[in-house]
């Protein structure tokens, strides 16, 4: 695990993509403040650059780093929850502004799965953590299931849990909006 992320965190520090495991499913990962990576992302997933996508951090304190304003519900979400969960804030920042929706959002996920909390320790920047496929096909729920384009068009494919062939599932989505308002989106 060590080398996959000392590895991982080179490629990514020279503008490269890895594909890597998270606390959900496989995902194409980069430099979350990095223009022209978060594009590569966009143009090997065949993806419309409006489409936002969302980032991993390691730990919750580093989110008032990247968001204006963090609701208070949103630690009490944070606190409670008990499976891998997405949060989606308004005014984001200090972050590539190809990841942001188009009103300012985006979506951030606290990882708690040792890899890709290590890797973000590591790295000390937000990941782009978007699913392993191409855009609007099926999601692959473990590493068997990822297309050769998507294998074929990273700069680094992580080794650690190729093996592991249990289903993952997405995490759950909760958009916070003006005056404490949650909207659960999945």
């Amino acid at each position: 695990m060590t080398e996959d992320i000392k590895k991982a965190c080179e490629v990514m520090q020279a503008g490269g993509l890895i594909l890597y495991p998270t606390d959900t499913i496989w995902g194409i990962g980069c430099d979350a403040t990095n223009d022209e990576a978060v594009q590569k992302v966009y143009e090997l997933k065949r993806r419309m650059d409006q489409k936002a996508m969302l980032v991993l951090l390691d730990n919750p304190v580093k989110l008032e780093t990247y968001v204006t304003e963090v609701p208070d519900v949103a630690w009490q979400l944070i606190d409670v929850a008990d499976k891998p969960l997405t949060i989606i804030y308004s005014n984001a920042r200090n972050l590539s502004p190809k990841l942001l929706a188009e009103d300012g959002s985006l979506g951030i996920r606290i990882t708690g799965e040792e890899f890709s909390r290590r890797l973000c320790e590591r790295f000390r920047k937000p990941l782009v953590s978007t699913s392993a496929n191409v855009s609007g096909e099926k999601s692959p729920a473990n590493f068997s299931e990822i297309s050769e384009i998507i294998k074929n068009g990273v700069d680094y494919i992580v080794g650690y849990r190729q093996d592991d062939l249990r289903q993952a599932q997405p995490s759950n989505i909760i958009k916070l909006g003006a005056g404490g308002e949650v909207k659960i989106i999945r």
